[in-house]
């Protein structure tokens, strides 16, 4: 019971949380990102469908990793942890787009068939990692300085 109480106060009150959730959408967006090209030079099915899987869970991550970054922010940095403004407006962006992104493709789950579509379709994966890589190059700001 000792381990068990010790854990849940090293995870909740020690080390910050955000620190251990914001790998998930990094990882997940690049997945997607990886897979939709995939998807698109080998014209798999089951590719896009794995980067679909991808880009819905990065959107359900982005909003965790964003609350325990408020979080984070309020109890070890009073508020004030450097370009918390510019994580938060580029969180909101990453959660737009990987959002409307796992959306359009569930209202319309054959654009990569449709030409027109197929670009901006896959552009949105792109910058969905673009944003969640440079999320995590102002998180090491935050952690390690400029």
């Amino acid at each position: 019971m000792e381990f068990l109480n010790r854990l849940f106060t090293a995870l909740f009150e020690v080390h910050p949380l955000h620190a251990m959730i914001v790998h998930f959408p990094i990882g997940l967006t690049g997945a997607a990102f990886l897979f939709i090209l995939i998807a698109a030079i080998r014209r798999s099915n089951v590719m896009e469908k794995a980067a679909f899987a991808n880009i819905a869970l990065a959107a359900f991550t982005v909003l965790l990793a964003g609350a325990t970054g408020l979080r984070d922010n309020a109890n070890y940095y009073s508020g004030s942890a450097p370009n918390v403004e510019w994580k938060i407006i580029l969180a909101i962006a990453l959660f737009l787009v990987t959002a409307a992104t796992a959306g359009v493709h569930w209202r319309i789950p054959d654009l990569m068939q449709k030409p027109a579509s197929k670009v901006f379709y896959i552009a949105a994966y792109g910058v969905s990692f673009a944003l969640a890589l440079v999320l995590s190059f102002l998180g090491g700001v935050i952690l390690y300085g400029f």
